[in-house]
């Protein structure tokens, strides 16, 4: 996994950016930065009845690949992020192998932080696309 150095040891070994629902969804982050997080996920295990990837799922991996981004670039001004809004258009569906996500930020700022996440299937076909923004609040105190 590539990172963003400053400060990332630490977010790490707390457990912050993996662990918890990512963990239980079989999420792998490949790549993490301030400017770029991609992860994937598999769709066993993770569909509705049907056998189709749950629509819960792939809005779970966007906001899960959003917010490590978020709150490595919270951590820059000592603040953590929060997710507030999510939103996700399914394009299409996928049963089998893995999805992909692709987090990159449309908004950085010193309060909110906005993502655009895209997902894909492995025939590199658009599953969903998901936009999620993270209020960045100061550290709670210790």
């Amino acid at each position: 996994m590539t990172t963003d150095p400053e400060g990332l040891r630490d977010l790490l070994d707390s457990g912050a950016l993996t662990g918890g629902l990512s963990e239980r969804m079989g999420i792998e982050i490949t790549e993490a930065s301030a400017e770029r997080v991609v992860g994937r996920m598999p769709v066993k295990g993770n569909t509705q009845p049907f056998g189709l990837l749950h629509g819960g799922a792939s809005c779970v991996l966007a906001e899960s690949l959003g917010s490590i981004g978020a709150t490595i670039h919270a951590h820059r001004y000592g603040r953590v992020a929060v997710g507030i809004e999510i939103n996700a258009t399914h394009h299409r569906s996928a049963t089998d192998g893995h999805v992909t996500g692709v987090a990159t930020p449309v908004h950085l700022g010193r309060t909110l932080a906005t993502w655009d996440i895209t997902i894909t299937d492995d025939q590199d076909r658009k599953v969903c696309t998901s936009r999620l923004t993270c209020m960045l609040r100061e550290l709670p105190a210790s």
